[in-house]
């Protein structure tokens, strides 16, 4: 039946696999779920969306274009996968099922993020582009919320440091003086002759 709207709830804490690349032996990208191995939940979490979304909206078909308003409720605000990767698996899963034809479909999409230790989930709506639209609409608030600051990712803030670290070192033992030869320390030293020649302090002042 084809219908202009569709929900569909999934327990459990929403999972990416978006930074997920495993290929076969022709180079074709897979997505393996029977293999043993810890990578196997991105296919059983789409199996889990597309079997949850057929089982909810029985007999119901949009062939149109969507409009998706999704609700992700992760477990923890300190700890869950990018909220901006997050469509990837749910949409895929959504196709399985059949209840949409393509995932191109979703041509208007707003995600929001909660937190629910107890229940971790996500909430999508889909909404026939024919029949419904959609509004956006911003405010300045009256009193302003606490501010939740982020830093970068650990891999990348440990590569920040360790590029940081590596910078610093070289600095400090690449250089050498041009008259006496010896590794200059820090920033005892200064150019001539257009930058080509490094002069340390101590033969500077020897010079004069």
């Amino acid at each position: 039946m084809d219908m202009s709207y569709a929900k569909v709830v999934v327990q459990g804490s929403p999972i990416s696999k978006s930074n997920f690349k495993l290929f076969n032996t022709n180079g074709r990208a897979i997505l393996p779920y029977n293999s043993g191995k810890y990578h196997d939940r991105y296919a059983l979490y789409e199996e889990e969306i597309a079997l949850q979304a057929r089982a909810q909206n029985p007999n119901t078909i949009l062939s149109e274009g969507l409009i998706a308003i999704l609700k992700v409720y992760y477990k923890s605000s300190k700890r869950h996968p990018d909220t901006n990767n997050i469509t990837k698996s749910i949409f895929d899963g959504i196709e399985k099922s059949g209840l949409i034809v393509n995932d191109a479909q979703i041509k208007h999409i707003i995600i929001e993020e909660f937190y629910d230790k107890e229940n971790p989930r996500f909430e999508l709506e889909l909404f026939s582009e024919s029949e419904f639209s959609v509004e956006y609409k911003i405010e300045k608030r009256i009193e302003p919320l606490e501010k939740i600051l982020y830093g970068p990712p650990s891999n990348k803030a440990n590569a920040l440091i360790n590029n940081t670290t590596k910078k610093t070192k070289t600095s400090e033992t690449s250089l050498s003086c041009s008259i006496c030869d010896k590794k200059i320390k820090g920033n005892d030293y200064i150019t001539a002759n257009k930058g080509k020649s490094v002069i340390c302090k101590s033969c500077l002042v020897k010079g004069f």
